[in-house]
């Protein structure tokens, strides 16, 4: 028995016939944005008319993000890149504060969730496509939204939860354009510091949570000499592919999707994209599943690691804003950070350099006014510097004070422990 034939493309400007006025539509993160379907728009805005448009980190600045339409066409952020930044400090768009694996239940609760526009692998010969890079909030959408596709001919297919048959969408267009590429950062002597005492506190069979950047690319070349280690994390990016390759990560040990490395989307070089296209070995899965820190406990030996830019004396952690101003947002810091803590013997990372580039510590008696903490103190469990490791998890006030001082920039312990006493955080 052979599928029906797949319906051929539309051109990208036969999307504006499915919009009603008021209309919410859902766009991916970075490369799942549909590029020309949102050219589309913008050059047909006229036809618009009150239509928002929900995004984490877009990868390309728009005129409409900037608030060239009005109120005809409006971005509205879950997480800032270089794309909407100025434009959200400027009050051209908005931004709405969310933990990452909720995402697909805010979108529910709180907009219309008209249609989702994805990009898209071409489909299989059994009708079905694929998000390629992303499963992230959309996929959880699959079958409960109309999805309008932008079928990338270098989008790479991949399998999990962000399979679409050609049954659940309203139509598709078609593109044929390389996704943006991000180079691995090189990692400088403080990242390398920072990288090798987090692996030499990850036991052998621990399963791994990272991003993109330089000490997450560290940390991957100080675990080359470990074994059997698992992959569930939010973001894939070229600096897994080596241990995948080599055997280091292998997911033998995993509790959940033993075998597997998983992600919720991927972001870097052409060379991971290459890597992703049809490998069964990655499962691109749904973020209210990967972030889940109820997924998370599940899997003994978690190791999460995550960056900061300011943490105070009572171990809040400030991670979305930088000299108290909104940088990006929440992201998945806090859904690993708990999950982690509630794995048996998990452990959660918060990274960051002891100064700033202009020499202010960014370990701070207290946070930069304007700053908004992302992880709180009772979530916080190690802090890493490059001048040490603590864990403050089972810790008293005080004790946390001396110990995230002991980890500050020697010129700046001085004044941190006079301003500790004054807080009334450190005695004796």
């Amino acid at each position: 028995m052979t599928a029906p034939p797949i319906p051929g493309p539309q051109p990208p400007e036969a999307l504006l016939d499915r919009i009603v006025p008021g209309a919410d539509l859902i766009v991916p993160l970075a490369n799942g944005e549909p590029t020309g379907l949102i050219d589309a728009l913008e050059q047909h805005a006229d036809r618009l008319a009150r239509v928002r448009i929900h995004q984490m980190h877009p990868l390309r600045e728009r005129a409409y993000i900037r608030g060239a339409f009005g109120d005809r066409l409006r971005h509205v952020s879950y997480f800032l890149s270089a794309a909407d930044r100025q434009a959200y400090l400027d009050g051209h768009c908005d931004l709405v504060p969310n933990h990452f694996f909720e995402m697909p239940q805010l979108l529910h609760q709180t907009t219309r969730c008209s249609m989702v526009l994805a990009a898209a692998s071409p489909p299989d010969r059994h009708g079905f496509f694929s998000l390629g890079t992303n499963a992230d909030y959309a996929a959880a959408l699959i079958g409960r939204v109309p999805f309008w596709l932008e079928v990338n001919e270098q989008m790479p297919a991949t399998t999990g939860h962000n399979v679409i048959h050609v049954s659940q969408i309203e139509g598709w267009s078609h593109a044929d354009r390389p996704l943006m590429e991000f180079q691995p950062a090189i990692p400088s002597e403080a990242d390398q510091r920072i990288a090798e005492l987090i692996a030499e506190r990850i036991p052998d069979g621990a399963t791994l949570q990272t991003g993109i950047g330089a000490i997450p690319n560290a940390v991957m070349d100080a675990l080359r000499d470990h074994r059997d280690l698992g992959l569930h994390t939010e973001m894939l990016s070229d600096g897994a592919i080596d241990l995948i390759e080599s055997g280091v990560i292998n997911g033998t040990r995993k509790f959940r999707r033993r075998n597997k490395h998983v992600a919720t989307f991927c972001l870097g070089t052409k060379r991971l994209y290459d890597f992703l296209r049809d490998n069964d070995g990655v499962e691109m899965l749904s973020v209210d599943w990967v972030n889940n820190p109820v997924t998370i406990a599940q899997q003994p030996d978690f190791a999460a690691i995550n960056a900061t830019t300011e943490v105070d004396l009572f171990g809040q952690c400030a991670s979305e804003t930088i000299a108290g101003r909104y940088w990006s947002s929440s992201g998945g810091q806090a859904d690993f950070a708990r999950g982690a803590m509630a794995a048996e013997r998990g452990q959660a990372f918060i990274v960051l350099h002891a100064t700033a580039r202009s020499g202010r510590s960014r370990i701070r008696a207290q946070l930069t006014p304007g700053s908004v903490v992302t992880t709180s103190k009772n979530t916080v469990d190690h802090v890493v510097t490059e001048h040490g490791a603590v864990r403050l998890r089972g810790k008293s006030l005080g004790e946390r004070a001396r110990l995230l001082i002991s980890i500050a920039a020697p010129e700046h312990r001085d004044d941190l422990e006079r301003e500790g006493r004054e807080l009334g955080l450190v005695h004796g």
